[in-house]
């Protein structure tokens, strides 16, 4: 069965399909070989004009964006937080018409509530897409790690993928939980019982506090950083203590397969989540991760961007 992209904007994973997931996927395989090239720049959105609409702080995402953009040959235009009208009071409502008077045709917005990408999404034309929403979810990160697991494995489906750390602030983890589940993977999600609450068995996770019992089963192991810029409140007695009981250390990654991947969304809390040593070792994928991000980028750039048929 054929699959067409019919969707204006890209607002998270939980409202895609597998085959959906599958077309994004194949569409990166596409545009991760431009980058291979002399030249490494194609028409695909020449004429269009994105804005990067960054009101919550970035740098590895911003850029992303702006290069996919840049080798898909849109025009740019970079707005964050310090130079926008919103630090003024302006509302996010205002913003949108603002944009749309300006006649964008696609808007990255990263934001610090839930649901702004989708609240902007109903009130501009132009194809929105969510470059990560408070807590509630970051799609392409999400795509990216599915991308690099998938190019690394050869597949996904019946992988067992540990996802450690701070999953009740992640949006990572929830992205990453909708994608996983969807393309047949089992996922196990380990962490402080604070940070990692019975609720996400909802969704379809496993739940485990006991980082060394999942270890050893694990064919991917994705380790989170803890957002202290979302928690309002300590939920864990130290670094000393989270290092102890979920870090990967160099005694504690003995326990992994050796065919084990090692994933990180970043930015890297050396010597936290995970060892200095082993996240520039043979069994890391980081900066993989970091490549396909700009295939992946692109291509959910040019599929929203009206160029396949709707």
């Amino acid at each position: 069965m054929t699959v067409h992209w019919t969707r204006k904007d890209l607002l998270g994973l939980r409202e895609l399909s597998a085959e959906e997931i599958t077309l994004v996927l194949e569409t990166a395989d596409a545009f991760k070989q431009v980058g291979t090239r002399e030249v490494k720049k194609v028409p695909a959105l020449q004429g269009k004009t994105l804005i990067n609409l960054f009101i919550e702080p970035s740098t590895r995402t911003r850029t992303s964006f702006e290069l996919a953009a840049k080798r898909l040959s849109a025009d740019i235009v970079n707005i964050t937080a310090a130079a926008s009208s919103l630090t003024k009071g302006e509302t996010l409502k205002d913003t949108a018409k603002v944009l749309e008077a300006n006649h964008a045709d696609l808007i990255v917005l990263r934001h610090s509530s839930a649901g702004a990408a989708q609240f902007l999404s109903t009130r501009v034309r132009a194809s929105v897409i969510n470059a990560g929403d408070g807590a509630h979810e970051h799609p392409t990160q999400g795509l990216l790690d599915l991308y690099t697991i998938r190019e690394k494995k050869g597949a996904v489906a019946g992988l067992h993928v540990a996802i450690i750390g701070d999953i009740l602030f992640s949006r990572v983890a929830r992205s990453n939980i909708f994608a996983l589940l969807k393309m047949g993977a089992r996922v196990t999600l380990v962490g402080p019982s604070t940070l990692v609450p019975r609720e996400f068995e909802q969704l379809g996770a496993k739940i485990s506090h006991q980082l060394d019992e999942v270890l050893p089963s694990a064919d991917v192991v994705n380790l989170l950083r803890i957002q202290h810029e979302r928690q309002r409140k300590e939920y864990f007695p130290g670094l000393g203590e989270y290092i102890r009981f979920f870090g990967l250390t160099k005694s504690r990654a003995k326990l992994l397969k050796p065919d084990c991947l090692i994933m990180h969304p970043g930015p890297i809390n050396r010597g936290v989540e995970i060892d200095s040593d082993l996240a520039d070792g043979p069994q890391s994928v980081i900066f993989d991760q970091v490549t396909n991000g700009l295939a992946i980028r692109m291509a959910v750039l040019y599929l929203c961007g009206g160029i396949v048929t709707r």
